[in-house]
């Protein structure tokens, strides 16, 4: 599918510069037979305006020389700056000739154009000459521009598809590492609660299995309705509080409407609810957290407080990279479009993360 939308993209580009093309010389060679003196007959205006027409022919020819064939090979390919020039003044002597040639020609052949015009001394062909030369050199320096410029294009175009395929491929690969990451931590939870309650880790069990079909289906997507995702937030809180006792007091505030259907990445929030719960609550089973989302006018606010216990020395749970994920998909997902506020309080007792993603623009 991605070639062959690169495909109809790269015509569809073709088709826009023949248009532009056929359009800039039918302005050249067409509009000019409109703009006469009012002294000559159609008949003459036609004869003087074949006899002119040699100019705009040369021009053209000598473009399109540049363009389909000196520039490409001679600058782009080879970088051979000598022979494009030498090739160059060959293409300009040959133009002045043929535009001389022509007009011999016309006049020749269309005796009528002599015999129409005004009577003057012949003019010198010197600044006709130099004119011609100074043109056509100004068309080639045009021909130049013009491929420039789509060459630039076309590399941009291809650093951005293979910044999208390298973030594409990135972004796949971190939600890889989150499906296992998130049932890692979950699964030592349940661990811990075997120790001291069965009952509950059955209940944990039978818990999450129902988050695992958000995590292994809808994790796959780029975006999910905002209200698929804080039902995931819900369900999961609900998991981590099985194994919590009275002295830990967790309070959410998820306003988001059943049927909200705001994108938001997968999961994207719910590493710093798996942090609250890690480090905010002491070894003696005591702490406080509080867990606010809400979406308002399309912008979607995660605000996370909870009691700051840091991780002791010798826990091994968790190897850390959740944040590190939540940065990273942030940055790809979101460019310029969020904010992350994040750290612990001047005293140190809590810690607080508020992540703000903006309504794309419109």
């Amino acid at each position: 599918m991605t070639d062959m939308t690169a495909s109809l993209q790269e015509r569809k580009s073709k088709s826009r510069y023949l248009v532009l093309h056929l359009l800039c010389w039918s302005v050249l060679i067409v509009v000019p037979l409109f703009f006469h003196s009012s002294n000559y007959d159609w008949p003459t205006i036609w004869n003087r305006y074949i006899r002119w027409l040699g100019n705009p022919l040369t021009y053209m020819l000598v473009f399109y020389l540049n363009y389909l064939w000196i520039v490409p090979r001679f600058l782009l390919k080879k970088n051979d700056w000598k022979m494009f020039v030498l090739i160059n003044v060959l293409a300009i002597i040959g133009g002045v000739l043929a535009m001389d040639v022509w007009h011999w020609c016309a006049t020749r052949l269309l005796p009528e154009i002599v015999n129409n015009m005004p009577k003057k001394m012949p003019p010198s062909r010197m600044p006709r000459y130099f004119w011609a030369i100074l043109t056509l050199m100004l068309i080639i320096a045009l021909a130049v521009a013009v491929r420039m410029v789509q060459r630039w294009q076309h590399i941009e175009e291809a650093r951005k598809e293979a910044e999208a395929a390298r973030a594409e491929a990135e972004l796949s690969n971190l939600r890889n590492q989150l499906n296992p990451h998130f049932l890692l931590n979950t699964l030592n939870n349940i661990y811990a609660l075997i120790a001291f309650d069965r009952d509950k880790a059955q209940t944990a069990v039978g818990e999450l299995s129902k988050l695992l079909r958000h995590v292994l289906y809808e994790n796959q997507q780029d975006f999910v309705p905002l209200c698929k995702e804080a039902d995931f937030m819900r369900n999961y809180i609900e998991l981590m509080k099985i194994r919590m006792t009275d002295n830990v007091k967790i309070e959410t505030n998820i306003n988001v409407q059943p049927n909200d259907s705001t994108p938001v990445a997968p999961l994207i929030f719910i590493s710093l609810i798996e942090n609250a719960f890690k480090h905010g609550i002491s070894p003696q089973g005591k702490g406080e957290i509080k867990i606010d989302l809400n979406q308002v006018d399309g912008n979607i606010t995660c605000e996370i407080h909870n009691t700051s216990y840091p991780k002791r020395g010798n826990d091994k749970s968790g190897s850390g990279i959740g944040l590190e994920q939540v940065s990273r998909r942030l940055e790809l997902m979101y460019p310029d479009r969020y904010t992350w506020e994040r750290g612990t309080t001047a005293d140190g007792k809590e810690y607080f993360s508020k992540i703000i993603i903006k309504k794309e623009a419109s």
